[in-house]
């Protein structure tokens, strides 16, 4: 099993979720976090004043998936969140060694 987690932009996140359905991945976790890479913060200006943005605005999704389903996915994210600018996002990749699904007790690929 695999954990997938990928940074996207957040106004790409329904794009994201219809690809991965599309490819048949059923369940996911989306979080609004802040951050920055390469793409740095930039400089707004508010009421005449201006102010450099440090951190701007992503969604974080998380996956667990059967080994199989991984390549899928990941084509699947990058299709659908690419834009081709700076900031476009990156998507992680980490073994999941147990699954437990609290309300059955079912454990590894039978709880995903």
């Amino acid at each position: 099993m695999k954990k997938v987690e990928a940074i996207i932009k957040p106004f790409k996140l329904d794009d994201v979720r219809e690809a991965l359905s599309a490819a048949g991945i059923t369940g996911m976790t989306a979080i609004e976090v802040k951050g920055f890479g390469r793409q740095k913060g930039h400089t707004e200006l508010y009421r005449g004043a201006e102010y450099v943005v440090d951190f701007l605005p992503k969604v974080k999704i998380e996956l667990v998936l059967a080994d199989e389903q991984v390549e899928g996915c990941i084509n699947a994210i990058t299709a659908a969140a690419r834009t081709g600018k700076i900031g476009d996002g990156k998507i992680f990749v980490s073994e999941v060694t147990r699954v437990v699904r609290i309300r059955t007790g079912e454990e590894d690929e039978a709880a995903i």
